[in-house]
This record gives structure tokens, sequence and C-alpha cells, in this order.
């Protein structure tokens, strides 16, 4: 069992921990036992540590880290976390319990095991199954999911989703021209396959897509996605779709005259996927060259095509059917995002290593008949491969479980260029690593960094990540931001964005770029509860009372619409009213919480607590930036018909 020097000393290195948690509370409440849970629940983790009696001390102009700060009883909290693990739970878990003084301060370590896979999933009975369910995800713990309980159900016979008979559905709902299509490409990709003999039905029910019940065959969600009719489709997964996306510059929206362009692609997954690769390959800018004997130049996309193929079929693979909502590939003047619905099953450090966790495994099956997949956990490595070997940075991949989403994001920047060079010269004379170029492109090009973005764009651990982040913080290129498990990096005194601007002195003022705010989203500047300008405030607050809007919303150019929904806003609203107007905000413009609580009339801290965090989490609003959701530009969007994408209008 580690000591407590030791796990404040690692907390302090990498700024968050997945296996270690440090709270500063006296009392063992519910968000210990989420905790707890979480460590027991995580396959493959081995448990985590609790640390009671220390937290992180910010404020001021210095950030001194994790400190003990000591337990007034000690006794009792080990008493009462004992006796918490033992009655709180579907199952007792006995966590190893020790006190150790630190400074001439009691502090209090607990580790806690992971459970036998035999006795997952361990839930709060009073939360039930799944939401009782906690897993650790990165430096947090999470409630869990339908897909959840099929990993920690370890042992079990689940069935998964696809296989799923889909009432309501009959073998007239499957497309024979579908079926007729996949024997073609089956035979060109294996013509001595045994399959092919079979007749449709034998074939259909081999293939998992159609299975027999008391009412004779019924198609599978996997037979209506892969080979269902286009009425069929439209009407068991009304939402199943891809939506290409085409937004004019690098920010959802820069003109709310031309927000973007859409197609919609709504068709089987075998041509879907082919339809929505070419529509990307066809829109992504091209790169020219002239081969050496050749007289005639050519031309091919900035990104390579199998780097789009295989990001395509990872979405519609590996996206959760269970969520209605489309995927998204959204074009930007820098990059391509692809989004689908669902978590990935394998944690962020594994991705891109041997071996697939499929939540589709009859779709994938499939797809990989017609050579359009691999069924081995390739093709993330496939994609990093082929950036890094066209002189691209590396995809960012983002698996998010609340809102529940995946998110690759490509952009189109070739890596040191002559641009860069000249550019990175201007910012210093100090040799600069690959990786440490690398990461300030990235914050050129996207805004910001945390330690999962560099991992992801370098390969590198977690520990090497935090240390090569805090040299450019110290060379003042980059300003940390935040605390803990939301610590982010902004552009620092010494950045700038362009070659011809002159590097300022260490003791120079930051300059941020502009649109960008100097606080994480979510995250006031003031203490919650505190105004900095009370008499405006409480101005406004007596101008609701009247029935008025706060006196700046105007300075928005809202609609006059939503003005005066926000003037007949009451006092005290109605949760359901409150967050309807907040959607409506955010479908009429993408907007911060700064924005959100000036227009409402509120304070910035509990609107995010008591509204947008909860609204992001159950799937109502989304994050416009949601690779890094500390990003310092964050703003909340609407999504359309509450599923996951923007509103098309």
């Amino acid at each position: 069992m580690r000591s407590a020097t030791e796990l404040i000393s690692e907390l302090n290195a990498v700024d968050e921990s997945t296996t270690i948690e440090a709270k500063a509370g006296s009392d063992i409440g519910r968000s210990i036992i989420e905790t707890v849970c979480a460590f027991a629940n995580e396959p493959g983790l081995g448990g985590g540590y609790l640390l009671l009696g220390v937290e992180r001390q910010a404020g001021g102009l210095f950030d001194t880290g994790y400190l003990a700060v000591g337990l007034s009883n000690p006794d009792k909290v080990q008493a009462d976390l004992v006796t918490q693990c033992r009655e709180m739970l579907n199952r007792p878990i006995r966590p190893q319990v020790k006190a150790e003084t630190i400074d001439g301060k009691v502090v209090v370590v607990a580790f806690v095991p992971e459970a036998a896979a035999a006795e997952k999933p361990i839930y709060l009975p009073k939360l039930g199954l799944p939401r009782g369910a906690f897993r650790r995800v990165g430096s947090t713990d999470h409630q869990g999911t339908e897909d959840d309980l099929i990993a920690l159900y370890a042992g079990h016979q689940t069935e998964s989703y696809d296989s799923t008979p889909i009432h309501d559905t009959e073998l007239s709902d499957i497309d024979a021209a579908n079926v007729a299509e996949y024997r073609q490409m089956r035979e060109r990709a294996n013509d001595a396959a045994e399959e092919l003999d079979w007749p449709d039905e034998d074939l259909l029910r081999a293939l998992g897509c159609l299975v027999r019940g008391s009412r004779g065959l019924t198609p599978t969600a996997a037979g209506i996605l892969l080979f269902g009719t286009g009425i069929a489709l439209r009407r068991v997964f009304p939402m199943m779709r891809i939506d290409y996306i085409r937004v004019p510059g690098r920010e959802w929206v820069q003109d709310p005259e031309h927000r973007f362009d859409t197609i919609e692609i709504r068709a089987p997954l075998i041509p879907a996927i082919r339809r929505a690769t070419n529509a990307a390959l066809d829109d992504i800018p091209k790169s020219f060259s002239l081969p050496g004997n050749d007289i005639q130049s050519t031309e091919s996309p900035i990104l390579p095509t199998r780097v789009i193929r295989e990001a395509v079929v990872n979405a519609v693979m590996h996206r959760s059917y269970r969520i209605q909502g489309p995927i998204q590939i959204i074009r930007y003047a820098n990059r391509i995002e692809i989004r689908n619905p669902g978590h990935s099953l394998k944690s962020e450090d594994e991705l891109g290593e041997p071996g697939s966790r499929t939540r589709n495994p009859y779709i994938a099956a499939v797809l990989h008949d017609v050579n359009i997949a691999e069924t081995k956990g390739s093709g993330i490595r496939v994609m990093r491969d082929l950036m890094q070997r066209n002189n691209l940075l590396p995809p960012t991949l983002e698996s998010m479980r609340q809102p529940d989403q995946f998110v690759a994001t490509f952009l189109f920047h070739h890596f040191l260029g002559p641009d860069d060079v000249v550019w990175l010269s201007g910012l210093m004379t100090e040799k600069l690593s690959d990786e440490e170029a690398r990461a300030l492109i990235f914050v050129r090009e996207v805004g910001a960094i945390d330690n999962a973005a560099y991992r992801e764009i370098n390969g590198v651990e977690t520990l090497d990540a935090s240390s090569h982040l805090r040299r450019l913080r110290d060379l003042n290129l980059l300003d940390k931001k935040g605390a803990g498990n939301r610590t982010y990096y902004a552009p620092g005194p010494r950045f700038s964005r362009s070659p011809e601007t002159e590097p300022q002195g260490p003791g120079s003022q930051s300059q941020e770029p502009p649109g960008q705010s100097q606080e994480p989203p979510g995250q006031s500047q003031e203490p919650p509860g505190q105004s900095q300008e009370p008499s405006r405030q409480s101005q406004e607050l007596s101008a609701r009372k009247r029935g008025a809007p706060p006196p700046r919303c105007n300075r928005f150019g809202l609609p006059s619409e939503l003005h005066d929904r926000i003037g007949s806003v009451p006092k005290r609203p109605k949760q359901a009213e409150f967050r309807k107007l907040i959607l409506q905000l955010c479908a009429w413009q993408p907007l911060t919480s700064a924005q959100l609580a000036e227009l409402l009339g509120r304070q910035q801290h509990p609107l995010v607590r008591d509204h947008l965090r909860p609204m992001v989490e159950s799937g109502d609003l989304e994050y416009t930036i949601p690779e890094m959701p500390n990003h310092p530009d964050q703003c909340y969007r609407t999504l359309f018909d509450g599923c996951a994408g923007p509103v098309v209008e």
C-alpha cells in the first residue's frame, strides 16, 4: 500500500490521476462512495486510492498544488468509510485504510481494490442500474450506461443491441437488392465463401440479421441497418443517418447569415459509408504534385483517402444505435471532425492498441466480410500511421461519456512546413523538441491544449506530457489555466500567432487571442455567489421583477421574440420552462456560460452547476468544442431534436 506522501507527489506531477482521488472533507458523503464504486468497477484498473484530508491549494498568484489540510477526527472518518462501503453498495467493499501524519496534519489513505469479475457490477441500490454503477474514466467518476453493463457483467451472456429482434418488422422490410449487393461484394472478397450458395433467409440468419420467433422470421437491428428498405429504416431508426456539414471558417458560427451547408445521407450502412466517404473526399482541400517523369500534375486530398474511409467506417461500426442521433462529419476550414453517438468501449489509453471491443459484433462481421472493415482493432493505428507518414499532425480522439459520443478530429495542417519553422523560430531562440513544436502548432490551430490532447498528438505517457507542458509554461509560451482535472494550457506571454509578431518579454502581460476569455468555461472570475458589480446586478434583478429584460441583452442582437421571452421569465421560473428558454437561446446561436448568465440575469457559477452541465449530461445541449471541454472559447449549442448534432436550418 502506497504512502500519502508518495500519492501527493504523483498528483502534483500529473495534475490528474485515474487511480488517485483527493478530497478535503471530513464527512464521508455520497461522492466518496461513488468514487469507491468506480474504483471497484473499472475493468483492468486494479483499484484506486482515496486521499482524505488533502486538497488543492490554488489562489492568488501561485498554485501550490495538493497539500495536506488534515482531518479533525480521523478515527471517525475511517470508521464511517468502512461502514458505508459495507452498507451503501449492493455488495460490501472492504478497503484497506490507514492514517498518516504529514507536517503535523493527519490524513487518511484508503486503497479500494477492484472487485472480482463475478461480483460486478458494484452499484448504489438507491440509484439502481445502470446509473448507480459508476465507472472511473480518466480522473472522474461517471454514472453507468447500458453499454457499461455489458462490460461489467463479465462472464454473463449478454446479447448485443444489434442482435435484438425489432418488433413491428417482418421479412418484407429486408430489401432483396441490398442482399444482392452484399453477395456481389462478398464474392469479390472471397469467391469460395460457402454462404454464397445459401438461400437469402439462411444467409441472413447466419449473419444475425434474422431470428426465428413465434411470429416467424423477424429482422434484428443489424438486419434493418444493413439490409432494410428505406421505409423500414425511416420507421425504425428515424435519426439513423450521416450528416455531412460544411462550416465556413474555423468556428461553428462565424457568419450568422451563412451558418453551414448540410448533406443528409439516409441509406443502409454499406452504401451510406460509400456516399459519406465520397462526400468528404470531394470536399477536402487537394494538394498538387508533378511526378519526376510526368508532364501532367496530379492532385490528391490533403488527408489520405484511407484515413477518411477508416474514420467513417469506425464511426458507423462502433457507434451506439441505442442512441437516436446522426453521425456527423463536420468540415471546417482547417480540420474535419467526425462525431458518432456512443463513447468508446476501450479506454483512451488503449485506443490504437491491438484488439477490438465491438459494440455491434454482427454489423462488424458483415463489414469485415466485404473488406470494408477490420475486426482486429487496427483502424485507429492505421489512421495515426498514415497521418504521420504524410507529415500531418496525428488525429485527436475524444471519448466522452457525458454527452455520450466519440469525436475524431483531423487537422489539415502539415507539420513543420516552412511557415511553421519561421513561426517557431520567431517565438524564441531555445531549441524545442518535435513534441513541443507539435503542441505549439496544435495551440495555434485549436486555441488551447490539455494533457490528454498532448498525449494524443505525441504518443507519450501522462508524466511526460505534464513535464513537457510545464516546460512550455516556464518558457512563457503557454499559460496554465484551471486546476486538477480541469487543467489546460492557453497561449502565454511569448506566444504569437504569426511570425510577424515580435515575441514579448517574460515580464509582459499575456496577449490573449481575440475571442478567448481568461477563464475556462463554467468558471467565473469571482468566487461563486459574489459579483464585482453588485449595483448593476441588483438593478438587473429589480428590472426582472418588473418584467423587463436585463438591460445589456440588446447588445447581443436578440430576435424580438427571444427578447420578449427573456423579459417574461419570472423571478423563480419552473426548471422545465427555464431550460426550454436556454435551449431556444442556444438554438439561435452558440453562447458561452458568461453570455447566457448575462442574458438571463443569473450568476454564472450556479447557472453552469444547476442547468448547463446537467443539460449537457442529459444530451439536450452539447459543447461546440467537445474534444476539449475546458477550452477557453467553449460555447453551448442546442442539439437537433435532442440528438447529437447542431440545429440544421
